[in-house]
């Protein structure tokens, strides 16, 4: 069934318990209080910051987005661009727009004005929808992109160029309007992350979101007294996927403005969230601050915190290890997915397989896994190649291109990831790196995350993350910049002594101190790393056996 009705379903069954609560801790009360004394007070006197709506509000709220887009002419698989920071109005729109027949398009907040006009061009948007940090990007463009559609403002002191979303819906009906949607009909087109350009338009049908929401469930087994945070931003497939869980269970979610470690246990501790998915750097800075005294948990309420979960990017095994030691009773899960197959859970670790922590784990609910060569044939067990997926939530193609569709689809609905993996003998997949940044030294295939897997287990080390820079000699080396943890120093010999159990050839002929710049997703920004990094003249660091 369409993935509307499961919010139908809730504002029936459970209309006046509440659906998202959004927190922004930028916007503070005149004095901090405990969470102890945060439980003692009434909703109405409770922090300025918080806001909260119930399951039937969000589907009212749904319901008049709806009825606006279809009284301004918008036709099924119209396209309704979403440009919003993570807010109490964002679900409630993406909603309204596929309530409305129409296909939503969630835009990363990060997107400069040329990006955000390149994305509304190639998903042919009708209205985009934005909020008030991109007044500034939006009245750029605003000329040239509001000739074929209409300006929505989210917010506050509407702009001359737009027209205000408040007022528009506040005159709309709340019932539910009269169209028919099926599992087949598209719903909504991602983009790809764009670390490597401008992105691809990645398109959805229903079936496959409804799909996503089933094996969220599935995997982490969510129920009504559930209650997911939120902390990634909801544009990205990873965050909506997961959050989807509690949709179709009827459970509460937290939308949480914020990523610092005291941040996050607080939401955790007042809100009693029982689900928090965290991206790799967010965990490492919570251990960090435990670990330095920062952060003391007999601080906070976290007894009915039952998951931890981490997706979007490989994850080290020793940062694992550590949690466990300040968080025992956690279950724990690693999530593997991609834009193309409806994000997080065509592979995943399995919360009953914590000693395999390192795998990416096994095909997730009805979906496959193959590891292939570059003619697309499968390899024996234990050798590297492409991982390629099969299942329910595989995209229809890149909308406006049909070529690049081509190079990752085949006719019988695999999709090539672009990921290099390899499968043990017990049947679990390891993700070795990208395809594309496999590094090629003297002959040898050098995989980054897996250095990057073992640097992470030098204590000084915050982040790394390992590039391949041209050498006349080699062809390339491996240069690895480190990201020190605050009150470490740590030298080039250091790191070269402790790289000494690494086989020579993946020992990394560069050594570099700096910052590891990751996009909103967490993911490391490579190309700007080689880009900062490629032309310099860098004293190699000595690698003796």
């Amino acid at each position: 069934m369409p993935i509307t009705e499961l919010l139908e379903k809730n504002c029936r069954e459970y209309g006046g318990d509440v659906a998202l609560v959004e927190l922004n801790p930028a916007i503070t009360d005149s004095r901090r209080m405990t969470w102890k004394e945060y439980d003692l007070i009434q909703p109405e006197t409770s922090r300025p910051y918080r806001r909260e709506i119930t399951w039937k509000i969000f589907d009212e709220k749904a319901n008049r987005f709806a009825n606006l887009l279809l009284s301004r002419g918008i036709k099924k698989e119209d396209k309704i661009g979403i440009l919003l920071m993570n807010c109490l109005e964002w679900l409630p729109i993406y909603f309204g727009v596929l309530k409305a027949g129409a296909i939503a398009v969630p835009l990363n907040f990060r997107y400069a004005s040329d990006e955000i006009e390149y994305c509304v061009n190639l998903a042919e948007v009708d209205i985009l929808v934005f909020g008030p940090e991109f007044i500034g990007r939006v009245e750029e463009i605003a000329e040239r992109i509001s000739r074929n559609r209409l300006l929505f403002y989210v917010g506050e002191n509407c702009p001359t160029f737009a027209e205000s979303y408040n007022m528009l819906t506040a005159d709309c009906s709340s019932e539910a309007p009269e169209i028919k949607i099926t599992d087949d009909d598209y719903a909504a087109i991602y983009f790809s992350s764009g670390t490597t350009g401008f992105p691809k338009a990645i398109l959805h049908r229903h079936r496959a979101l409804m799909h996503s929401a089933v094996v969220e469930q599935k995997h982490h087994g969510q129920t009504k007294e559930d209650v997911f945070l939120c902390i990634p931003p909801l544009y990205h497939t990873g965050a909506k996927m997961h959050w989807f869980g509690s949709l179709l269970s009827g459970g509460k979610s937290v939308l949480l403005k914020g990523t610092k470690p005291d941040v996050i246990l607080d939401a955790v501790s007042r809100e009693k969230c029982t689900i928090v998915w965290l991206l790799v750097p967010w965990a490492q800075d919570i251990l960090d601050a435990l670990d330095r005294g920062d952060l003391k948990k007999e601080d906070y309420e976290l007894s009915q915190w039952r998951l931890m979960h981490i997706g979007a990017q490989p994850v080290p095994k020793s940062m694992i290890h550590h949690w466990l030691e300040y968080f025992p009773d956690h279950l724990y899960d690693t999530n593997y997915g991609l834009s193309e197959s409806i994000g997080p859970g065509c592979v995943h670790l399995g919360t009953e397989n914590v000693d395999h922590v390192g795998a990416i784990g096994v095909p997730g609910y009805g979906w496959e896994c193959k590891i292939v060569d570059e003619k697309w044939k499968e390899v024996k067990q234990g050798e590297v190649g492409e991982l390629a997926v099969k299942g329910p939530g595989v995209m229809v193609c890149y909308y406006n291109d049909e070529a690049a569709t081509k190079e990752v689809l085949d006719g019988e609905g695999w999709l090539y990831t672009g990921d290099m993996a390899m499968q043990d003998e017990e049947g679990f997949y390891y993700l070795v790196d990208r395809k594309k940044d496999v590094i090629i030294s003297g002959g040898e295939n050098i995989y980054p995350v897996q250095i990057e897997d073992f640097l992470h287990g030098f204590e000084p080390v915050n982040d790394v993350a390992v590039i391949g820079l041209a050498d006349k000699r080699l062809g390339e080396i491996s240069a690895a910049i480190i990201q020190v943890k605050e009150g470490f120093t740590c030298t080039e010999e250091e790191v070269m002594e402790f790289c000494q159990k690494l086989p020579k050839y993946k020992r990394p002929r560069r050594v570099i101190f700096a910052e590891v710049p990751r996009n909103a997703t967490g993911k490391i920004e490579k190309p700007k790393l080689r880009e900062i990094y490629g032309g310099k003249n860098l004293v190699a660091a000595e690698n003796n056996s």
